[in-house]
């Protein structure tokens, strides 16, 4: 107990520290600095408000013992006995709360990101499903109140998709999307199916973290930029011009490809993001180790027997694999329904973490 009410101290102090930052007004000037504190203000705001509450429990169990011990009445030890109960589990669960909160954040979890969806194996099934998943995400984003703008896709003539590449907006958004990396799997009767037989397909999703243009510097002079005509469903303007644009960062051979806007501009500055994206997960790989081989984790070959989730239609079942979770509600989870799935991932992460800090 000493060392969590050592680690509220230390935050009380840092956060002393950080409203003083904030307070100065050279900081105000400085956009970046400025909203770095403002990040981490409010992450020591639900630190020390959760440490708080720890010591006041602990004040309520003394306050609690010494009436048992100096109280002659028995009723009034029986009460304070049922208390004493209910406050030794409070102070369980927020002692819990405390040291989760003490966990190493992930660096990126207040980003926005740039999300990845490629149809795998399964053909047109497989890119009917990919074009699912982005509705899917989409539903989800509204929930939370994210905004989401496709960047980059390769349509299929029957409605789906080869590949979609999109950006959500919104606080937290790689906290909780960053958990979808992987292969997802479907198991359905496709429409094209007179046999009524079930095919199983899949699709590649990989999250990644949208780069500060701050932290992703590229120079003019290590950028190939390729104009063409885009391809597919788009209509009078964005098949007709060379609007879309490829952009190669020529020192690492990254490429970054947008065609979905009738403007060239707009397209250069899509394919651009996507880039920034795509060589901060590199950088971040290379620097990490354990993590080389990150973005190929996420995504393995595209398989159908690699997946995270399944989505089994007949059944009306979606299962993760990561966490053993089963819900029989589909059709709610394609609506946007992710956060009982998210939760669990996300809770499992945090055992695994408190575990290697014990």
């Amino acid at each position: 107990m000493a060392d969590l009410m050592k680690s509220l101290e230390i935050a009380e102090d840092e956060l002393m520290r950080v409203n003083d930052k904030l307070a100065d007004p050279a900081v105000a000037s400085d956009h970046r600095r400025l909203a770095e504190l403002g990040r981490r203000r409010r992450e020591l705001d639900e630190l020390v408000a959760a440490g708080k509450r720890v010591r006041e429990l602990e004040r309520e169990i003394a306050d609690t013992r010494a009436i048992m011990e100096g109280d002659d009445d028995p009723a009034m030890k029986d009460l304070a006995r049922g208390e004493l109960e209910g406050l030794k589990v409070a102070l369980d669960e927020a002692e819990q709360n405390f040291r989760l909160l003490l966990l190493p954040k992930d660096p990126n979890d207040e980003r926005n990101v740039i999300v990845e969806v490629r149809a795998g194996t399964g053909g047109e099934e497989s890119a009917l499903f990919a074009a699912d998943l982005l509705k899917m995400y989409q539903r989800y984003a509204e929930r939370a109140g994210w905004r989401v703008d496709v960047m980059n896709s390769h349509p299929t003539g029957i409605g789906g998709f080869k590949e979609v590449i999109f950006g959500v907006e919104g606080r937290g958004a790689y906290s909780r999307l960053k958990y979808e990396s992987g292969v997802h799997r479907v198991q359905r009767v496709p429409e094209t199916e007179s046999q009524g037989r079930i095919h199983t397909s899949a699709v590649t999703v990989a999250v990644l973290p949208e780069a500060d243009e701050v932290e992703v510097a590229v120079a003019p002079e290590d950028i190939r930029v390729d104009v063409f005509r885009s391809t597919g469903p788009g209509g009078q303007g964005v098949n007709t011009t060379d609007s879309a644009v490829r952009i190669t960062h020529v020192p690492t051979g990254v490429v970054a490809t947008c065609q979905d806007e009738r403007s060239q501009i707009k397209n250069r500055a899509k394919a651009m993001k996507i880039l920034q994206a795509r060589l901060l997960a590199k950088a971040q790989e290379e620097a990490d180790a354990e993590r080389a081989d990150r973005r190929r984790s996420m995504v393995g070959t595209g398989d159908r027997s690699e997946r995270i989730r399944t989505y089994n239609f007949p059944q009306s079942r979606v299962t993760d694999h990561r966490v053993a979770l089963t819900l029989y509600r589909l059709h709610n989870v394609l609506d946007g329904d992710l956060d009982e799935i998210i939760d669990t991932l996300a809770a499992a992460e945090s055992e695994k973490l408190l575990a290697a800090a014990e």
